[in-house]
């Protein structure tokens, strides 16, 4: 009756202090009006500390009292499942984001600097690395040559093996402008003599071979809405799984978290089956400071870090390109 749920509501409110909230069922064969007891549940819902959460099983036995019910501005739950599912998705919201975001210090100056002198496109890659290490991004050793003897030595410099990379192409590895684990000076002026007659080609890269879960971020310039920053696993990852989060710029390293988290392969990240994980601090301070990037650059259409690879001590960008529009 509405005195029984009355005493009832009024001692889960008052006598038991460890009880947060009250979850309400009630049911009614429909054999009787039972308009008393929604008055009194809406009246206790009104007087209340404690939140009341309201499941109404007999929709369509008591179908008018519920109506009534309704009408007091009222909402309520038609079985337990579905209170469950909600307050489910309460739980796991993440908290709203700070008013002010707070984004690491990057070197202002020298990407306003880099970016004025530079045209509509894809960056060179001199270019491109000054952003990074303008932007606190920790990126591979690396040397840009045009010639083969040039390239032996820089390889000597870096340490074998090293990774040989076209510049200009786009897509690297459509083009076969991508050689990995080259170990001597012989090899290197081989491959480079190769490699310099790919269409498009206007030098080599070469960096050191190393080893990580390979790892994605990027950013694209959305108008009216700003930057869209991405991450995600790398390499043929990103293209097979296209498993990637996205969230508008700014993004500070509590945001880019979650957005790691929230990836279908964060299993990966986090080492599976003895893998060694991911440091996810760096992986998220790098698409933090991506964010911090692209508002002090808007000009950046779009960029990506790809691959990144990820260690448990550290993460470092392998592979980047960026291309503006002013």
């Amino acid at each position: 009756t509405a005195e029984q749920l009355g005493y009832i509501i009024d001692a889960c409110e008052n006598d038991f202090h460890n009880i947060d909230a009250m979850v309400v069922i009630f049911g009614s064969p429909g054999l009787f009006p039972v308009y008393d007891v929604y008055d009194l549940l809406d009246q206790k819902m009104k007087e209340c500390r404690k939140p009341i959460f309201p499941v109404l099983t007999s929709v369509m036995n008591v179908k008018d009292e519920i109506e009534h019910f309704i009408a007091k501005g009222r909402i309520f739950f038609p079985d337990e499942v579905a209170l469950g599912n909600s307050l489910t998705k309460i739980y796991h919201t993440p908290k709203p984001a700070p008013e002010k975001t707070v984004l690491p210090k990057i070197n202002e100056k020298v990407i306003r600097e880099v970016i004025g002198n530079s045209s509509n496109g894809y960056l060179t890659p001199d270019a491109v690395q000054q952003l990074l290490d303008a932007a606190g991004i920790p990126r591979a050793g690396e040397a840009v040559v045009t010639t083969a003897n040039d390239a032996a030595i820089a390889a000597v410099k870096l340490g074998f093996p090293v990774v040989m990379k076209v510049v200009g192409p786009v897509h690297k590895s459509d083009v076969g402008g991508v050689v990995l684990n080259v170990k001597n000076p012989e090899t290197t002026r081989k491959e480079f003599e190769r490699m310099i007659k790919i269409n498009g080609t206007t030098a080599i890269l070469i960096q050191p071979m190393l080893k990580g879960v390979e790892l994605f971020v990027g950013a694209k310039r959305e108008d009216k809405f700003g930057h869209m920053v991405l991450c995600g696993l790398g390499g043929i990852f990103i293209e097979v799984l296209k498993d990637v989060k996205a969230a508008l710029a700014p993004i500070d390293t509590n945001e880019a978290i979650n957005l790691i988290q929230g990836l279908k392969g964060y299993g990966i990240v986090k080492g599976v089956r003895g893998q060694e994980p991911v440091n996810e601090q760096a992986f998220a301070e790098i698409v933090s400071r991506v964010s911090a990037l692209v508002s002090v650059a808007p000009e950046i259409f779009e960029m990506d870090i790809n691959p990144l690879l990820g260690t448990k001590d550290k993460v470092v960008a392998v592979d980047a390109r960026i291309r503006i529009e002013k």
